[in-house]
């Protein structure tokens, strides 16, 4: 079926805060519309909104056929205790609630009744649409083609982040949405993830709005842009892709910026000879009460007609001003002012590999010899499971290796955001955690360093484990430039950061002198950050290029 989704007039937010207003979109079949913004300016809520999820604030969504099939797919992905592989997929597929719904008017049909069999016949229809009849005979396929060597009947509790995105990336490839709505589909896939990903995106024949960090996902798959400026509380629609988008906002800034100066030059000037014909005025008058005696009636008639023409000429010129076209000044946007604190200089080796082999149940990685030397900058890359993360545990002494051996040097301080973003104790609030790993810091500098980074009163008091992955991975970064170190580690850092905070992500690595070890999927960060060299990690076997 072929399916429209159309806003109107729509706003969201919540009850004491509107987050965007009077958006109207309209996503038709073939359509890809990616939703950018900085966190915290609506996002998820509008999918949410599009999805039927929540009520708007103002505006309606409605989708034409009114029975079109719209899967909203969350960027966290549901891990439930007990719930299989295949279990997972039909979940996010839909056809497990469409399976529900269809079993529950089946039993209403023995009432006989008009209503119980158009009840049925709707539920039947619509779980013939979401491909829940033969899901189980095409899932294997797919499954051992997308995520290989994960099994229809295993627990989703036991995969590793990397392998739930797979399975996630089936269910994806597997359902018959109309219209799907994406927040986050790029987030823990390797480059190969990402190519089926895209490959899906244009080959969709129905309609889709995602969320998406990834630039170079956004350049190649998106059609229309829609902007929630926080900054500037604006939405809009931009047509013509993402690239055609950065320039165009880049452009209409610039015009923005230079509109409001020009307003207020021109404001500014009239002010100022206002205040001018004023003073001359006022000087009029007191001058004439000096030279001209109080007989001197002509004298004075003379100076009063001069001073009246002067406050004539101060309230042309405050008119003036009242007539100008007010021009809002551009708001200046919150930006993370991020750099990466320093620690003195390391041994010139920073760590070595000798032969090392780590084995994790039926995986081998290894025998891996490598060196990594001060200030070297490394980028490591690889499909998910290949070995990467077990690779950073060796590395930094994290995980002893089965055989071989391996070494860190002297004096290396090290600062790492894992995948897991675990760098403090989940168990504490914000502020006291960070207090815990920062001990030198007074809690005043806690509080501020914190919220340079974002993170506000309610995060502050908010245990750890309760964080968003962005919060978190903000909380990380405040925790780098609180500390000094000389050997950074970033297990793909940008995973649920925005756009604006990678920009200054990469602004802190050029400036950064350290060591350098970076994971990431992220293809833009590999092209923007200056690399020394490459490792490739494949089935347990890295390759320096």
């Amino acid at each position: 079926m072929t399916a429209t989704l159309v806003a109107k007039e729509l706003s969201g937010g919540h009850a004491h805060r509107t987050l965007f207003a009077n958006l109207n979109l309209t996503v038709a079949p073939g359509d890809v519309v990616g939703v950018v913004g900085a966190n915290g300016a609506g996002k998820t809520t509008l999918l949410r909104l599009l999805a039927g999820v929540d009520e708007p604030l103002a505006g309606t969504v409605m989708a034409s056929p009114r029975d079109a099939f719209v899967g909203w797919l969350p960027q966290e992905h549901e891990r439930i205790a007990e719930e299989t592989v295949s279990a997972y997929i039909a979940r996010r597929t839909g056809a497990t609630a469409a399976t529900a719904a269809m079993e529950a008017t089946a039993e209403d049909l023995a009432s006989g009744t008009k209503t119980a069999e158009d009840r049925y016949a709707t539920a039947l229809d619509h779980w013939l649409t979401s491909g829940a009849a033969d899901l189980e005979d095409r899932l294997p396929t797919v499954l051992a083609d997308v995520a290989p060597g994960i099994d229809p009947g295993a627990d989703v509790i036991g995969l590793s982040g990397g392998q739930l995105a797979r399975v996630a990336l089936a269910a994806l490839l597997l359902s018959r949405f109309d219209v799907v709505l994406l927040d986050e589909p790029t987030n823990d896939l390797d480059l190969d993830g990402l190519a089926r990903l895209e490959d899906f995106m244009r080959n969709l024949r129905g309609g889709a709005v995602l969320v998406s960090h990834d630039r170079e996902f956004l350049s190649r798959c998106v059609s229309t842009v829609v902007e929630l400026d926080l900054a500037q509380n604006n939405v809009a629609v931009y047509d013509g892709g993402y690239d055609a988008f950065l320039e165009e906002r880049a452009v209409a800034k610039r015009h923005a910026r230079e509109a409001y100066e020009e307003f207020a030059d021109k404001k500014q000037d009239l002010v100022s000879r206002a205040r001018t014909q004023r003073e001359w005025s006022s000087q009029g008058v007191r001058n004439a009460m000096k030279k001209n005696p109080d007989n001197d009636k002509i004298r004075r008639r003379a100076s009063a007609e001069s001073s009246e023409k002067q406050a004539q000429k101060v309230r042309q010129m405050e008119s003036r001003i009242a007539r100008l076209d007010e021009v809002e000044e551009p708001r200046k946007e919150w930006q993370l002012q991020f750099s990466i604190g320093s620690a003195p200089r390391s041994s010139s080796v920073v760590a070595t590999l000798n032969g090392a082999v780590a084995r994790q149940g039926e995986f081998t990685l290894g025998p891996v010899t490598a060196q990594v030397n001060a200030g070297e900058r490394v980028g490591i890359t690889g499909p998910n499971g290949a070995g990467k993360s077990t690779l950073l545990r060796l590395l930094l002494g994290h995980q002893a290796p089965d055989d071989g051996a391996a070494a860190l040097g002297v004096n290396v301080a090290v600062g790492e955001i894992d995948q897991a973003r675990g760098q403090l104790a989940e168990d504490l609030e914000l502020a006291s955690a960070f207090e815990a790993a920062v001990p030198n810091l007074a809690q005043a500098e806690v509080r501020t360093l914190l919220a340079k980074f974002g993170l506000k009163a309610d995060q502050v008091k908010s245990l750890v484990g309760r964080l968003s992955p962005g919060e978190r991975t903000r909380a990380g970064l405040a925790l780098l430039q609180a500390r000094g170190v000389n050997l950074l580690v970033l297990d793909e850092p940008t995973n649920h950061l925005d756009l604006p905070a990678i920009e200054q992500l990469e602004e802190a690595l050029e400036e950064y002198t350290g060591t350098l070890l970076l994971v990431t999927h992220d293809r833009r960060l590999l092209e923007n950050v200056r690399l020394d060299t490459r490792w490739e990690v494949d089935a347990g076997q890295v390759t320096v290029r």
